[in-house]
């Protein structure tokens, strides 16, 4: 994944130094989404070309090139309105390199810029044809196609505006992207939108905003597929724009921690909002709609604090978040299990809970450490609910074309609520009838709009790519809808006694774990010199095996498996025959 930010100010005077400022600073809270290279498109000294700036490595080696090219950039001259946008890169296409990084332009001119998130598919077609029209690459990444092309349908419909131009282009798009274009022909004026990976937009103004919401206007007019088709103009005049004064700043970005030191207002974008930001307002398009559709957005406040996302005494975020367990867990359950009277209450499935009694099963969706949090806790969900209990990796689970059903409930685990296989699964059950819970971490994320009903865990930001807080919070979500379920079990009511006196003691045993840090770390040192491990164990545990596998993979590179110690003599440890 990578991390993409953007900066439009309109009618606040800001030096090109304080621009530059902010795009890195955006970029330091996004580089846990991209660390091997790293770009910035602001505008040139003469305001009339775009100055781009790359560096392969860290936003660090970024910054050291930026202050070189200070004098170049007239650092010190202030603009009234101006769009800069940053991205820090994890390389998919093409190695680490300067001319990998983005922004990739659509030509030595820099007349279109683009930053991406996400994976094109059919970038080699769409290479292809523009080859043919007489482009030439300069990069391995499949970004530059996308920027040659915006380029190649503002030669042939110089009279379209940079929405409309976006808005061919990501018809021609097959993949997920999250998309900000910046261009010399349009300047001060920047077009975001976003297909299975996120954005949003956090407003900044003097004053209260006018209106929590921001229309969306729709084109219902067909248009063709292929290659640079025919569309129909767009002309709307359905937009955002700040009360009497128009002073405001807009922020781009990948997730809200790079906004939440600007502003606590956001919008979420849907997949394929286009959203066009020009004279200080901001406009959402879409290129079809019903007239059960929403015809607007909704701008949340966030509740996250800036102190949350800095690592404070920690040297990484990771640490910082192992060491916040015996705390995230808590605010799990806070307000939620009285442990006065052994009552649990999620607030988030109460009018739902008949009909999840009701059911045929229960599915458990996820990727990765989602997934094992589902695995950890299906023995107890299937003895507290006596349903029957499947857990499916999301990308699997899309490829068999998997039989579900009307009465089936299907929970969709997700710390960011973007995982791009989960939430492609929950589409796959929504369309066939399923009652969908949504169990993330991030408020006003994709999975937690799609979603029938569902729990939000209350971990707090997760930086940390390998993920910790967010793993025991999910457990522990997951054994609360299980009591909740169970509630009128009169059988069961010793059992969920002892796992509610156990969960109260829960924070107390974490702190007592993470007090033995040194000597978990000398282990894990001794560890780290084999060169291979073989976690092993049994019923619950399992999960746990499988976690301590991808941990290990995640942070060293070193081969680890998780494995059923009631496997090993399958196979693993078998004589010779």
């Amino acid at each position: 994944m990578c991390g993409i930010f953007a900066y439009i100010n309109h009618l606040t005077p800001k030096s090109r130094r304080e621009i530059l400022e902010l795009l890195v600073n955006g970029l330091k809270r996004l580089e846990y989404r991209g660390y091997d290279s790293a770009g910035v498109a602001i505008d040139a000294a003469d305001q009339k070309d775009i100055a781009v700036l790359k560096k392969k490595g860290k936003v660090a080696a970024l910054e050291e090139l930026l202050q070189q090219q200070c004098l170049d950039l007239a650092v010190e001259e202030c603009v009234d309105s101006h769009c800069g946008i940053a991205h820090t890169r994890w390389a998919t296409h093409g190695e680490p390199s300067a001319v990998n990084s983005h922004p990739q332009r659509s030509g030595e001119d820099n007349a279109f810029v683009v930053i991406h998130n996400g994976i094109i598919t059919n970038y080699k077609e769409v290479k292809t044809f523009l080859e043919n029209k007489g482009y030439c690459f300069e990069s391995q990444t499949d970004t530059e196609a996308i920027a040659k092309l915006v380029h190649h349908i503002y030669s042939q419909h110089k009279d379209y505006s940079f929405q409309e131009l976006v808005e061919q282009v990501i018809q021609q798009l097959e993949g997920a992207f999250a998309l900000c274009f910046k261009s010399r022909y349009f300047p001060n004026e920047c077009v975001a939108t976003r297909r299975g990976s996120p954005l949003l937009v956090g407003i900044k103004t003097r004053r209260r905003l006018s209106s929590d919401h921001v229309p969306i206007m729709y084109n219902n007019n067909k248009a063709t597929r292929g290659v640079v088709p025919s569309l129909p103009r767009v002309n709307s005049h359905a937009h955002f724009e700040p009360e009497e004064e128009r002073e405001v700043e807009y922020f781009f970005a990948s997730d809200a921690s790079a906004v939440i030191e600007h502003t606590n207002r956001v919008l979420y974008f849907e997949d394929d909002d286009v959203a066009h930001i020009k004279g200080g307002v901001l406009s959402i398009h879409r290129m079809s709609g019903s007239s059960t559709d929403p015809h607007q957005r909704e701008i949340f406040t966030l509740k996250l604090e800036l102190q949350q996302i800095m690592k404070g005494n920690y040297e990484y975020f990771m640490q910082k978040e192992i060491f916040e367990q015996s705390e995230s867990i808590v605010n799990t359950m806070r307000g939620r299990l009285n442990f006065a009277d052994g009552t649990v209450t999620l607030g988030g499935i109460t009018d739902y809970i008949p009909e999840i009694k009701r059911c045929r099963r229960l599915m458990l969706i996820g990727c990765g450490t989602s997934y094992h949090s589902a695995v950890a806790t299906r023995q107890l969900l299937e003895e507290l609910t006596e349903l029957p209990v499947m857990v499916e990796l999301a990308s699997d689970f899309l490829d068999r074309n998997t039989p579900v059903f009307r009465d089936d409930v299907c929970f969709f685990i997700s710390q960011s609520g973007e995982t791009a296989d989960t939430l492609m699964a929950l589409r796959y059950c929504k369309r066939h009838g399923a009652l969908i819970v949504g169990i993330t971490n991030t408020v006003g994320s994709s999975i937690c709009r799609e979603s029938h009903c569902g729990v939000h865990i209350n971990a707090g930001p997760e930086i940390g790519v390998a993920s910790t807080k967010a793993y025991t919070s999910q457990f522990v979500s997951l054994v609360m809808f299980a009591l909740v379920i169970s509630e009128d079990r009169i059988s069961l009511q010793k059992r969920r006694a002892d796992i509610i006196a156990g969960l109260h003691e829960l924070d107390k045993k974490i702190k007592q774990v993470l007090a033995l840090d040194d000597k978990v770390k000398a282990l894990a040192e001794d560890l780290y010199r084999q060169r291979s491990l073989l976690i092993m164990g049994r019923g619950y545990n399992f999960a746990t095996c499988l976690e301590g596998a991808l941990k290990v993979k995640e942070l060293t590179y070193m081969h680890s498996e998780g494995i059923m110690a009631g496997e090993l003599k399958h196979g693993p440890i078998g004589a010779d025959r």
